[in-house]
């Protein structure tokens, strides 16, 4: 199979850590996971979406959304997972899990968890990055620290395995990067409008502490989508995945994934805020297409403490490392 475009989505496609902690062994470019984020919609006009941030911000009280996603692969149903954001100012918090179900699940029991913090402004700025998980015969967790941008040390257990084909993983190539979910967090470019198409065209510098790559987003269309929760226009924006250190050059998989076209992400607004967050992911895989779509949109409440996101940012490794 191959490998994903970036490893925000392998998270949220439940293909397990392990395969982005070890792209040398396990992956091929574009296994279920991956796609990338994209997807802006605008509930309502901008001047009224000024108006609620500005009040919201004034009572300080942080926006929150949860996201419920069913994962299907070469259209069948293989998991669930759900995202889970506090927006508070330009500081966030957001948790992501995910589980495969029915057989898929029954076989590998994956499942996973993953937090990331920060502020932003232009971009996401992380400050901690914690993921971890499991099948039924292995684990994986790997937990960052981050100041403006630069990761300032990385822990992975259990540690990399050694290989000679793999592109070394520099000291330059950890600066200037976002966490996985972290990429999963669009702030507005440009006039700060929700629908600008500007908000589509950024590329995504992503390290999840084994592997560097880079996600080119570019704007495709506007269209409106209809979902439990949330209706109204999206941005859809077509991804390219670039590798750039950390992985095995000569694997069919990255091969795939560098050519892969098939890849796309839609963007939705969360109310009283100026981020965007992906509502459908899809990606061409080799043995079909991976989508990841959202089955239900919420705001409002404590999204961070309900469902299986709030379970997930109980379940992973701390996102702080000693002496961080």
């Amino acid at each position: 199979m191959g490998r994903p475009p970036w490893d925000a989505i392998r998270i949220m496609s439940a293909t397990t850590i392990r395969r982005m902690i070890k792209p040398v062994t396990k992956h091929a470019a574009g296994r279920l996971a991956g796609s990338l984020l994209a997807l802006a919609a605008l509930m309502a006009p901008a001047d009224a979406a000024s108006r609620a941030s500005r009040a919201k911000r004034a009572a300080g009280a942080a926006a929150t959304v949860a996201v419920d996603y069913g994962i299907n692969l070469a259209g069948l149903p293989i998991g669930t997972a759900r995202l889970a954001g506090s927006f508070d100012r330009d500081r966030y918090l957001m948790d992501v899990s995910a589980v495969l179900t029915g057989l898929v699940g029954a076989i590998t029991g994956g499942k996973g968890s993953a937090r990331a913090s920060g502020s932003f402004a232009a971009a996401p700025q992380p400050g901690a990055f914690a993921i971890a998980t499991q099948t039924a015969s292995s684990g994986i967790a790997v937990r960052m620290a981050l100041a403006h941008g630069n990761v300032v040390q990385a822990e992975i257990t259990p540690p990399l395995v050694d290989m000679q084909d793999r592109v070394p993983v520099t000291a330059s190539n950890k600066r200037g990067i976002i966490d996985p979910v972290s990429a999963l967090l669009m702030p507005t470019q440009g006039r700060g409008e929700p629908l600008d198409p500007e908000n589509c065209n950024r590329t995504l510098p992503v390290f999840d502490g084994a592997t560097r790559f880079n996600v080119v987003l570019s704007y495709a269309e506007t269209r409106p989508v209809q979902k439990p929760g949330y209706a109204g226009p999206v941005l859809v924006c077509n991804a390219r995945y670039q590798a750039v250190a950390g992985h095995r050059p000569d694997r069919p998989g990255v091969k795939f994934m560098e050519e892969n076209r098939e890849m796309s992400v839609w963007l939705a607004p969360v109310e009283g805020t100026r981020v965007l967050i992906p509502l459908r992911i899809s990606v061409l895989t080799t043995i079909g297409t991976n989508i990841i779509e959202a089955t239900r949109w919420s705001q409002g409440g404590n999204a961070g403490t309900t469902g299986t996101a709030g379970a997930a940012g109980t379940s992973v490794a701390q996102a702080s490392l000693p002496g961080q």
